[in-house]
């Protein structure tokens, strides 16, 4: 199958880490990184050209011009994506704090189980994984976490991990096809969609939480605990928008 994970980038010259993309290989799946530019300000767009050109077999470029965040550059990335012909379509955060060498585990569940549409990473402290998130974060997002699950009317643990996967179908094109309301948990939109369109019940079966191995706090990440109160103002425009009982 061809699997296309969208990378987007704003403001990442200093912080990508070129080699770990240059020196990852995965047998089995056409794999190619999409990374999106969401008009960065320094030298992103030549970092990731300069990985085009190293390898355009597996590397690719998409600018979306001006700066408009995170939520619409990887739903722009998506659809070019899926014009593309990708089979399997996702993201994944470009400072790398769920690693790449989980992507196979994320590919296994979705060859495994035909019925699922959505891999969604999830931060799980368990024994044997290697968790490392600063306890504010850690604490924020539990409330936060309770918070959504109240609000979609399912038990879901993390919605927020920048490491997700998507079958591509109708059901896929139609919820990236339009902006998305959110501009920071628009990751909790996309189950939103998905239940507005196919049900609740049908989302049960669909979309699967898989428990990463690893995952690191990221020195110079763009998200900060001020956010917490802009990401509740966005659940509640979620909640009354979609209207999910």
């Amino acid at each position: 199958m061809r699997v296309t994970i969208v990378v987007p980038c704003y403001n990442e010259e200093k912080r990508l880490d070129t080699k770990a993309f240059l020196d990852f290989r995965f047998e089995g799946h056409d794999l190619e990184f999409l990374f999106a530019n969401d008009g960065s300000r320094d030298g992103t767009l030549h970092v990731i050209e300069s990985l085009r050109a190293a390898d355009p077999t597996r590397f690719d470029v998409f600018d979306g011009g001006v700066n408009r965040g995170k939520a619409e550059i990887v739903r722009q990335g998506i659809n070019a994506a899926m014009e593309r012909g990708a089979d399997l379509v996702g993201f994944w955060d470009a400072d790398l704090a769920t690693p790449l060498n989980e992507i196979p585990s994320f590919l296994e569940i979705v060859d495994a189980r035909p019925n699922i549409e959505m891999v969604y990473g999830a931060r799980v402290r368990l024994l044997g994984r290697d968790i490392q998130r600063r306890v504010s974060r850690h604490y924020f997002g539990r409330v936060g976490a309770t918070l959504i699950s109240s609000s979609l009317g399912l038990a879901v643990y993390d919605t927020q991990c920048g490491a997700k996967l998507f079958r591509v179908n109708d059901t896929t094109r139609a919820i990236f096809a339009k902006p998305f309301l959110s501009r920071w948990i628009f990751d909790v939109e996309i189950i939103a969609r998905f239940i507005k369109l196919r049900g609740r019940d049908a989302a049960v079966n669909a979309i699967y939480e898989l428990p990463i191995r690893t995952w690191h706090d990221v020195a110079g990440s763009k998200v900060k605990s001020r956010d917490f109160i802009r990401a509740l103002a966005d659940l509640w425009k979620i909640h009354r928008a979609y209207r999910i009982r």
